[in-house]
């Protein structure tokens, strides 16, 4: 399965900006779909954005206009620019390929990571 490793997390006020990265093993990163996903305290696991192997994206109601997904095919990496950050978007963020877009219970070709924490707060 993929390896995938989360970075960027913070402790940032609202308002404030954080830019996530997801780094993919394998030579087939390139052409898989790729999403982020949060789970904060006592919530399910939700998807936030997804960029096909193209770079079509989409995006939750509750971030769109506010963060920006994107990919570096060549460096195996997918990016997460978080914007305008609210106490709301505190969970933690997770990256993988699912095969199903923006459905966090979709089955994902790879194994999920760690993630990285979010936290907003003044």
């Amino acid at each position: 399965q993929v390896q995938f490793v989360e970075s960027g997390g913070g402790l940032v006020q609202p308002g404030g900006s954080l830019r996530l990265s997801c780094t993919g093993s394998g030579s087939i990163f390139s052409i898989y779909a790729m999403g982020w996903y949060r789970q904060a305290p006592g919530k399910q696991r939700e998807a936030v954005a997804s960029i096909t192997s193209r770079g079509s994206t989409n995006y939750a109601d509750s971030v769109k206009g506010r963060f920006t997904n994107s990919r570096d095919n060549a460096k195996n990496t997918v990016y997460l620019q978080m914007n305008s950050l609210k106490p709301e978007d505190t969970a933690v963020y997770y990256c993988n390929s699912p095969l199903v877009i923006m459905k966090a219970s979709s089955p994902m070709h790879g194994s999920w990571g760690q993630g990285t924490q979010v936290t907003v707060s003044s």
